[in-house]
């Protein structure tokens, strides 16, 4: 199960924006971030939900979505997230964050995929206006947003051809994403 979990958990980027999320799963899939390990049990992530349509459109301008499809300046206004979420540090508690983002980010994002929603990890943020709209504290820094809705594109996975590991779509706008084999990322077995 798992397994196929995180098979189907791929960045998705162009979602159904007539679907909208309910609070109550956005608090769900953050709650497994907040039952998730993390060094030192320290807990310096807070969230910010966004799933107004004002504030997302305020947000929006301020992320950039996909570097290697240089032609493509992110979803169209219909295919733009329904809800984001902001993982921010609190500064007063430690000054870095070490593994735990990347971890409480995947458990939210497992959560979203079981769910039949999908979602995208944006770490290109302008971080000064996203906090600006925000209103955060000076001891929130923003780490990451999440992009979240309906998947409304097909991700597939793919083998690596000549090293190249740059994503892309086919004529068809299904999204491909090279993945390296395992024997080449396994670098000794004893």
């Amino acid at each position: 199960m798992l397994y196929e979990l995180i098979k189907r958990n791929r960045s998705i980027r162009r979602f159904d924006n007539s679907q909208k999320i309910g609070i109550g799963s956005i608090e769900k899939w953050i709650e497994l971030a907040r039952l998730s390990p993390g060094a030192r049990n320290m807990q310096p992530l807070k969230y910010v939900v966004c799933t107004g349509e004002e504030m997302n459109r305020q947000i929006f301008p301020h992320l950039a979505w996909a570097g290697y499809l240089t032609d493509w300046k992110g979803p169209e206004e219909n295919e733009r997230p329904v809800a984001y979420i902001a993982v921010v540090l609190d500064k007063s508690l430690i000054e870095k964050a070490d593994c735990d983002a990347g971890i409480a980010m995947q458990s939210i994002l497992l959560g979203a995929v079981e769910d039949g929603y999908g979602g995208c990890i944006i770490g290109s943020v302008n971080k000064i206006k996203v906090s600006e709209i925000l209103g955060l504290p000076l001891h929130l820094e923003i780490l990451y947003m999440i992009a979240l809705g309906k998947p409304a594109e097909e991700v597939v996975i793919d083998q690596v051809i000549n090293r190249n590991i740059k994503y892309w779509r086919d004529e068809n706008e299904v999204h491909h994403v090279p993945k390296r084999p395992l024997s080449e990322i396994i670098y000794r077995k004893f």
